[in-house]
């Protein structure tokens, strides 16, 4: 599961300033750690005897009956968003003799069960069905449940992750919403595949499976395994026969029926095929770019081969996560569905290594109960780090691992818990970024600490041993510790099964008097809260007259000096010079000192760290900023382009206009162009004509649109007009800004056409231009009915939560404009006027929120109010 972030960057991206200014990123490593815990417990001491209970338990399912296979024969009734299904169980008992069978059926309509040569009975509640044999099963006996159903699957809730629980999925089942494809598409993840089959619904279950589904003939299907048999029936259905001859569990089945563009692709002799909308199917192989150097990378370096017969990608419409690891058919949302140009410098990578390492972690080694959801996601997380690394270098790892780490410490500060979390309430909840970053983090420093050769080797053994079996972290331990030779509970311990990481406060000193270097490390985490020691075995790294030495050490004190003898101050001293552990901290390095680790320092993070800290005192900054326009990696260029002051010196201008047209990355010269639109230089018009004519990248067309648009209006929108109708977010975007500027009403007519094309951070930069729109030509008091556009896109649960959250800050925002000029007015009809606008925008806002589920937006929600009404 790639799950939808609503933590740091919606948050962020929600309650930011709308400056055309791009927001400084330095946000992302201020994380105060001091909110841990509201409330600290009360001691032991002074509790009664009724104040001592057992900590919350959630075990993994007990196995009671063994499913062996299952067998489901499937059509559809769309009209009534119906699934008309027969499933035929085999099943034997797990152990010794069983005289019942549960069966997870949540809300199904069941018609018949038969048990053929079995004596029973049978009670539905709908969420499971009981049955009671007559006569006691043994072990060694096989049977099986043939079940007659329809399912009508409903939602009843989501998370942050996964945001409905429904299971299947009708996508414009009437074929009434637009030009929105038909679709149905199944999300089993954690426990609602058996809103749509009748199973036993947990994570240590697993069953080979067939899949009959019959459909339109012009509606495409997938699911698990192989296509055995494809029947053309006299009514102008087809039956299609899906085959699964390995054992998987059952939240990994799935099925998808629409009409789509099928691409295939090979890797050695497995057959790949990329699921993709008809206008996709020229840029599929971009969208699913690397897929057979991805399946030969993890394939060669665990030395296991992809273990399935066959992989297979698709796209649909109105998904409710990010993306699945479905068993040999992963499914994603339609962010990733772009068109070629749009990918440049913004691929899907990370996300499809992610999905396509479940395919041993998670599907081939399954996580026993959600409690150890990490076993899955940990790995699929430190993938995205692994391909990272292999196909474009340290620098992009170290990157990638920058924000996944940030992500980590964001939501740490409202809610830690050990990574292996037994006492979860509901088991979506496990998907956070403890299971998530915190677990691939800890794989990071598991790599790190054993070595390259014993990591790999290790992954190895774990999935030799485990494969298609559940498995625990000991399991993961006990692999390493059989190749290592090495005790390894203190790692997991303290990783794995205690909350939280180390905050460190470094100082490094140099004593001339005894010629000794001094490395003082105290760890500073709350001590009644967290462990009071974390051990850390790291390296201490000493640059001095060109050369570096480094020092292995073991922190394992709460406070711990380290001395080195040297007879010269050094020029630097870093401690965790690899920047491997998962800690915060902060240390005492001078100016001079910082300026050295920033230009002779390796790793991308003493050029990062170093970075921020001149950011802080733009004297410094300026100082290191042309320096920082040419470093090797894009992100540090970017960064220090966003954070130019306003003044911007001649130098500097020239070296962003050489940007602009030579720098390897489209984000970076959408950045240069950003800081030439403050200069408002006239002679740059022919310099944003040719790049909006020759560059390739659509994010740096829709930059220089806007510098065309800031120096020669006319002819800005001649291109405006050309680039209207291309399905590119940043262009959009940069267009919704221009229009945002003018006055002229005929614009209102692309803000309504794309009010659901955009999405991510995109929707609130979309929805902020709309609002401003709509203050300045005053559109609302000649269109109400605007309002009531934006209102349903809020309120639709099916729109990704990204856009539902951007439309209601705009109704929000407006309110509060409209609500300020009624406060200010002399004039009593006029009042009288906004006033009665803005109780629509508050009926609008109560609608909203009454309509949303996700808790996080609805918190969110609490901190978007009007202002109060005055007089």
């Amino acid at each position: 599961m790639y799950r939808i972030l609503l933590g740091t960057g919606l948050l962020l991206f929600a309650f930011a300033c709308s400056s055309s200014r791009p927001m400084q990123v330095v946000d992302i490593e201020l994380h105060d750690l001091d909110t841990l815990f509201v409330e600290a417990p009360m001691p032991n001491s002074r509790k009664e005897a009724a104040d001592f209970k057992l900590p919350w338990y959630k075990p993994a399912a007990k196995r009671v009956n063994d499913l062996l296979h299952t067998k489901l024969e499937l059509s559809f009734d769309w009209k009534q968003e119906k699934v008309i299904g027969k499933a035929s169980l085999d099943l034997r008992p797990y152990f010794g003799k069983i005289q019942s069978l549960t069966l997870d059926a949540k809300e199904l309509q069941i018609k018949s069960i038969q048990i053929p040569g079995r004596t029973f009975e049978y009670r539905y509640d709908q969420k499971q069905i009981q049955i009671d044999f007559a006569e006691e099963i043994t072990a060694s006996e096989k049977y099986t449940v043939i079940i007659d159903y329809t399912a009508q699957p409903a939602a009843s809730g989501g998370s942050s992750a996964i945001t409905s629980n429904q299971g299947l999925f009708f996508i414009n089942p009437q074929g009434k919403e637009g030009d929105k494809p038909q679709q149905i598409w199944t999300q089993g993840e954690t426990e609602w595949n058996s809103r749509w089959f009748p199973t036993i619904d947990q994570p240590n279950e697993r069953c080979t499976q067939e899949l009959i589904l019959t459909v339109e003939q012009r509606f495409q299907t997938l699911s698990n395994g192989l296509l055995k048999e494809t029947i053309n029936n006299p009514d102008g259905t087809r039956t299609d026969h899906w085959q699964m001859d390995q054992p998987h569990a059952p939240y990994l089945f799935m099925l998808a029926v629409g009409e789509f563009a099928i691409v295939k692709d090979q890797w050695r002799d497995l057959p790949l095929t990329y699921y993709v909308e008809p206008q996709y199917e020229a840029s599929a192989k971009a969208i699913f770019q690397h897929t057979p150097e991805m399946l030969e990378f993890f394939s060669s370096k665990l030395a296991f081969p992809f273990p399935w017969s066959k992989y297979a990608q698709i796209v649909v419409q109105d998904y409710v996560s990010g993306a699945m690891e479905n068993t040999t058919a992963s499914v994603f949302g339609t962010q990733i569905q772009k068109f070629s140009r749009a990918l440049i410098d913004d691929g899907n990578d990370g996300i499809v290594a992610h999905e396509l390492f479940h395919q041993w972690f998670g599907d081939l080694v399954t996580c026993e109960s959600w409690a150890n959801l990490t076993m899955n996601e940990g790995f699929a997380n430190y993938a995205e780090y692994l391909w990272y690394e292999h196909q474009y270098g340290a620098d992009e790892a170290a990157y990638h691992l920058l924000s996944e780490r940030s992500g980590y410490f964001f939501s740490v500060g409202m809610d830690a818990h050990p990574l292996i979390h037994f006492s979860h309430r509901a088991s979506e909840d496990m998907f956070d970024a403890h299971s998530y970053n915190k677990g691939g983090a800890v794989l990071h420093m598991l790599r790190h600490y054993v070595g390259e050769e014993a990591f790999w080797t290790s992954l190895n053994k774990y999935l030799t041993d485990n494969q298609f079996q559940a498995v625990e972290a000991h399991n993961l331990r006990l692999a390493f510790e059989a190749v290592t030779g090495e005790d390894l509970n203190w790692f997991f311990n303290q990783w794995y099964f205690a909350s939280g990481h180390p905050e460190l406060k470094i100082n490094y000193d140099y004593d001339a008097t005894n010629q000794e270097i001094i490395v003082q490390v105290e760890q500073t985490q709350n001590p009644d809260r967290l462990p009071a020691i974390f051990q850390l075995p790291t390296q201490i790294a000493i640059y001095q007259d060109g050369t570096v030495k480094r020092e292995p050490v073991w922190v394992n004190q709460r406070l711990q000096t380290f001395v080195f003898p040297s007879e010269k101050a050094p020029d630097l001293v870093q401690f965790d010079p690899d920047y491997v552990l998962l800690k915060e901290d902060q240390d005492n390095k001078t100016e001079a000192q910082l300026a050295f680790q920033f230009k002779q320092a390796p790793h991308f993070m003493d050029r990062y760290t170093a970075l921020l800290t001149f950011l802080e005192a733009e004297n410094q900054f300026s100082a290191i900023a042309l320096t920082a326009l040419d470093d090797p990696h894009w992100y540090i260029r970017k960064i220090t382009l966003d954070n130019l002051p306003l003044e911007i010196t001649d130098q500097i201008k020239q070296r962003a206009i050489e940007m602009v047209t030579s720098d390897p990355h489209s984000k970076v010269r959408a950045a240069a162009l950003e800081v030439l639109n403050q200069t408002k230089d006239p002679a740059l018009v022919e310099m944003a004509k040719t790049v909006i004519d020759q560059d390739s990248a659509y994010n740096v067309i829709g930059r220089a649109v806007q510098l065309l648009y800031r120096l020669d209006k006319k002819q800005a929108e001649i291109y405006v007009q050309q680039l209207e109708n291309i399905e590119s977010e940043s262009i959009r975007i940069s267009i919704a800004q221009i229009y945002a500027e003018s006055k002229e009403p005929e614009y209102l007519s692309f803000f309504i056409q794309n009010l659901e094309n955009v999405n991510g951070y995109a929707a609130n930069s979309f929805y902020t231009a709309l609002v401003d729109y709509l203050l300045n030509t005053d559109q609302l008091n000649k269109d109400i009915k605007v309002l009531g556009m934006i209102e349903q896109v809020a309120s639709n649960q099916k729109q990704s939560p990204f856009r539902r959250l951007a439309a209601t800050k705009a109704i929000t925002d407006l309110a509060n404009d409209y609500q300020a000029r009624a406060n200010r007015s002399n004039d009593q009809a006029m009042k009288q006027s906004l006033n009665l606008l803005v109780d629509q925008f508050t009926k609008a806002l109560k609608n909203i929120k009454l309509a949303e589920k996700d808790e996080r937006l609805r918190d969110m929600y609490r901190q978007l109010v009007v202002i109060q009404r005055q007089g």
